[in-house]
């Protein structure tokens, strides 16, 4: 007995049109929005929130970017070109300045990449979103930072406001390549602008990171250029505290510079001198300064142990 084929059923993906574009992703956050919360209380929050989200759209759809999705106090657009994305970011920030929602002395940070993207629907994926996205969680409030392919993709004039802070290693590429700050203050007198001397001037060797977990302390360096923290008993630094993974991240020495890669479940919290606590899921952050992180929770959600670590730029060999 014969049988008619059954017609496969469609899948959902199927269903769903994909492209490919080179867009630019902006992501802009208000920062600090617990505080304002906290000090303002939920409703008046909410409408410096909600003012803010709505001049920031309107921003970007006036230089011709499109909004892909709004996150309570955080916007995500794309433009076409990285021009109208970077002109668009300064504007954002100008506005906010100008404007003082709520009375309010609010301020953002804004992180942008150009580079190809995967569209379905009205939505945009792939590692320029990524990307785009971890820039905004590492910038502080005010800062638009951008990738050096962004950099690349600016006019002449653009270019001439953007100044490297640091490197890294942006997802998708094999070599760390560098960050810029976007400047958009109108007068820069009070800018503190880097120091890009040939590198001939620096020790011959990669200076020493001091790292240090209540009372485990070790010295990093070229001697020992990796190091693992974790509740697992073979961590070279063991943590107690049932929300760390057994391999939660590894600080890593990488041509001259230490990089914090989490590995874990979920997340490092990690706190830069002068600076806010940032949320860090699968990715990396050069460390500089001095600082600390707290493993699987906010340093602010009880009392977790917390891991110091101090950047040392003199050389390694003089403190042996």
């Amino acid at each position: 007995m014969s049988r008619t084929p059954e017609t496969p059923a469609l899948r959902f993906a199927d269903t769903i049109t994909r492209d490919t574009k080179q867009l630019a992703v902006l992501f802009a956050d208000i920062s600090g929005s617990t505080k304002l919360y906290n000090s303002l209380g939920d409703n008046a929050a909410q409408v410096v929130v909600n003012t803010c989200v709505t001049l920031l759209s309107n921003v970007a759809i006036r230089f011709k970017g499109r909004i892909v999705k709004t996150i309570g106090d955080e916007i995500m657009c794309v433009f076409r070109r990285a021009d109208d994305a970077a002109a668009a970011a300064c504007e954002m920030q100008e506005t906010i300045d100008a404007k003082r929602p709520g009375g309010q002395r609010v301020q953002i940070h804004i992180g942008l990449h150009h580079g190809p993207v995967l569209l379905e629907g009205d939505d945009v994926f792939g590692d320029t979103v990524n990307t785009a996205a971890y820039l905004r969680s590492v910038a502080t409030a005010g800062q638009i930072l951008i990738t050096e392919g962004t950099h690349h993709n600016l006019s002449p004039e653009l270019k001439e406001c953007a100044r490297v802070i640091f490197t890294t290693a942006i997802k998708g590429s094999a070599e760390p390549s560098s960050v810029y700050q976007l400047l958009w203050q109108r007068d820069t007198g009070d800018m503190t602008y880097g120091n890009l001397r040939p590198p001939q001037i620096k020790p011959g060797d990669e200076g020493s990171l001091l790292v240090s977990y209540r009372d485990s302390e070790v010295r990093m360096g070229e001697a020992l250029p990796e190091v693992t923290i974790g509740r697992g008993e073979d961590c070279d630094i063991p943590v107690d505290d049932m929300h760390a993974s057994r391999n939660h991240v590894s600080i890593r020495l990488i041509r001259g510079n230490f990089y914090l890669v989490d590995l874990s479940l979920n997340g490092t919290f990690v706190t830069l001198e002068g600076g806010e606590e940032i949320h860090l899921r699968r990715q990396e952050l050069m460390l500089e300064r001095s600082g600390s992180f707290a493993l699987g929770r906010s340093a602010s959600e009880g009392k977790p142990g917390l891991v110091v670590f101090t950047r040392d730029r003199r050389a390694y060999r003089a403190l042996q």
